[in-house]
């Protein structure tokens, strides 16, 4: 769909649920608010401009492919989207520019990472939906741990998840991640993290301690304002939670009607 405000921008919808934004004109527009908090993650997870070996789970309309590309020119990415006919599809309508080092795979996200090398990326992004569940299979501590395997010592995990009170399953989700990494954040909106809606949320994951201070001052300042929490406070978010196996495994929770509506 053509967004009437921006000559060279659509968004894509897959089963009524809005999937990506990107403006083929500016690459580093961020529309949503959930990929603006992945843009100011991969915004400090290495020095300005410095090219990153990145991993995309979930293609979507390659937003955050397009970003990584102007913001990092010379970054190598691999986006992996199961769905062969939308990689056909935006790679038909919204065709990415020539040299920005983005290779497709049409494959299943865990299938894809289990085959992967050890330590060959230095950022994997999960953006994984079903529709407009994370599947289960991408929600246990195998697929964590996978995770970290291809991770390199000083790279960094995110994840765009969803919830609502009582946050069972983002809890699940930090205590599979604490068990494999040593350093977690949590990225969402206040009034989600407060428990009065339901909305995105994203986890980052790394081995090394993060710039909370730069990261906690771009989400704040942001023109859709977020909360980082770690430490203490996210510990106690986590609270009992255990970690999930792959044969208790379930997908991320239905959204109710209209929580990603569009207009």
């Amino acid at each position: 769909m053509p967004d009437v405000d921006r000559e060279r921008a659509w968004l894509l919808t897959v089963d009524g649920a809005p999937q990506s934004y990107v403006d083929l004109d500016e690459p580093e527009h961020l529309e949503f608010e959930y990929a603006r908090r992945l843009g100011h993650v991969l915004d400090t997870v290495a020095e300005p401009g410095r090219p990153l070996d990145a991993v995309h789970l979930g293609g979507g309309a390659l937003t955050l492919p397009r970003y990584l590309a102007a913001t990092r020119p010379g970054s190598r990415q691999d986006v992996v989207e199961a769905d062969r006919a939308l990689l056909e599809l935006v790679a038909d309508h919204l065709p990415l520019p020539a040299g920005t080092g983005v290779t497709l795979h049409p494959a299943d996200a865990r299938a894809w990472l289990q085959s992967a090398p050890d330590r060959s990326a230095d950022v994997l992004v999960a953006d994984v939906f079903g529709g407009s569940r994370v599947p289960a299979h991408l929600t246990s501590l195998a697929y964590a741990r996978e995770a970290g395997r291809v991770l390199r010592g000083d790279g960094v995990y995110l994840a765009n998840l969803a919830d609502a009170a009582p946050f069972a399953f983002l809890r699940s989700q930090l205590a599979n991640f604490a068990e494999v990494f040593e350093e977690l954040l949590l990225i969402a909106e206040p009034a989600v993290l407060r428990g009065r809606r339901f909305g995105n949320a994203v986890l980052v994951a790394a081995h090394h301690p993060f710039d909370v201070p730069t990261l906690t001052r771009r989400t704040a300042s942001d023109a859709f304002p977020a909360r980082v929490e770690h430490g203490p406070p996210l510990h106690a978010f986590i609270g009992t939670a255990h970690p999930v196996h792959d044969e208790d495994a379930v997908p991320s929770p239905e959204p109710p009607e209209g929580a990603f509506g569009i207009g």
